[in-house]
């Protein structure tokens, strides 16, 4: 809203320092700032209204250090990460942007189902929350939304150069056109670009979209359930959002320049560069949010905010054309994910050979999520979150080499 506003005064007014508006890098500032303050402001009302109205979380007795000392923090804390992104992203981003108006259905959208969730919980004192099915429905639907949109909106589109180049009295121009396109980045390759059309081309061309729309889907509900199930102790889901955002804003901001696209020789993606004041308003919701969050929290984010942050990150990786980074940048997510799915198989087989009692025995993990697995081993949480934090930063130097590497 404040770029069309500044926008007007700087066209009609000549209105001092308007213009600053017009650059991205301010308003990625802008919104960054912005989202601190609000998260640091309105969260400690929020935590302080959630305490009155005695929303706290339900805590079963897993064995855990320390575990049942977090009986009756405030849950639904995802809403303070709501409101410290979607503020600064309505006021600082140009809202008719085809990529910042998927992000925002997105953000609503997941947020909607995780405090469906956590309202079952808290105020039904159903322990099991929403039921499985629901929560798939919500998802799938939010990836038909976006495979959809991303699959014949006109306006999604990726910038192809010509080889040949034109000199000029200022020097040589490169000629381009924009064009609608499901090409995507392939990492760590010097011809790195594969087309998902490919996918559908043995189908008939109105159903062509059908594989496209699948991987959309299949995407986004694995990293908003991989982000659901990380965040179990405190600050490790917010502080790894964090630092794939600012890996994702980082893609977007070179992504959406021409200039760095071309010296890169990476995709350029018009209109991709809006993306990076989503992704730092993101990022500044997921620091401020740490403030009461980190170790020992004062507030869990809940179903509310993990469902919320992973879809974010799918729709972000997506857009960008980033999507097969995600094993690489979200490994934290995907390592979560694996040692559940690992801990059931492993005990499902064993019971099957050996008998329950052998089963209940001989865990592949003490505990899982993987987390509560090092919990058990004796390590204390907050180091737990801190060695996490550090892998994922190395998981995100991992994905920008990729920018050259190939």
């Amino acid at each position: 809203m404040l770029y069309y506003l500044f926008t007007y005064l700087d066209k009609n007014f000549n209105f001092p320092g308007a213009g600053v508006f017009q650059y991205i890098t301010f308003r990625a500032m802008g919104a960054i700032v912005l989202s601190l303050l609000i998260a640091a402001i309105y969260g400690s009302k929020l935590i302080n209204y959630l305490r009155k109205l005695q929303i706290g979380e339900t805590i079963r007795d897993l064995g855990l250090q320390g575990q049942m000392q977090k009986k009756g923090t405030p849950t639904m804390g995802g809403f303070i990460i709501l409101a410290s992104l979607l503020i600064p992203v309505l006021l600082f981003a140009k809202l008719d942007n085809v990529y910042i108006v998927l992000l925002i259905i997105a953000t609503v959208w997941t947020c909607g189902i995780g405090f469906a969730d956590d309202y079952i919980k808290v105020f039904k004192k159903d322990k099991e929350g929403l039921k499985g099915r629901f929560k798939i429905v919500g998802q799938v639907g939010l990836g038909l939304i976006v495979g959809l949109t991303l699959y014949f909106n006109d306006y999604v589109k990726i910038r192809v150069y010509e080889k040949a180049r034109i000199s000029t009295a200022v020097g040589e121009v490169q000629k381009y056109v924009d064009t609608h396109s499901l090409t995507t980045t392939l990492p760590f390759f010097k011809n790195n670009e594969i087309d998902y059309q490919l996918l559908g081309s043995f189908l008939p061309e109105s159903l062509a979209w059908i594989p496209y729309v699948l991987i959309v889907i299949f995407i986004i509900t694995a990293v908003s359930n991989g982000a659901n199930i990380t965040d179990g102790i405190d600050g490790l889901a917010a502080g790894t959002s964090a630092i794939i955002g600012l890996t994702l804003a980082i893609f977007a901001y070179l992504s959406g320049n021409k200039v760095f696209s071309q010296y890169l020789n990476i995709m350029m993606i018009p209109n991709s560069g809006e993306v990076v004041i989503f992704c730092t308003a993101f990022v500044g919701a997921c620091i401020g949010f740490l403030w009461y969050n980190a170790y020992p929290a004062q507030v869990f984010m809940g179903d509310t905010g993990s469902l919320m942050l992973g879809s974010i990150i799918a729709v972000l990786a997506l857009a960008l054309r980033k999507e097969l980074l995600i094993p690489v940048m979200c490994g934290i997510f995907l390592v979560e994910n694996l040692s559940v799915i690992m801990q059931v198989s492993y005990f499902k087989y064993q019971k099957r050979k050996n008998g329950l009692e052998f089963a209940q025995k001989n865990r592949l993990f003490l505990m899982s999520p993987l987390h509560h697995h090092f919990q058990k081993k004796g390590y204390h949480e907050a180091k737990i979150v801190t060695r996490f934090w550090v892998i994922g930063i190395v998981l995100a130097v991992a994905c920008l080499v990729t920018l050259k590497l190939r």
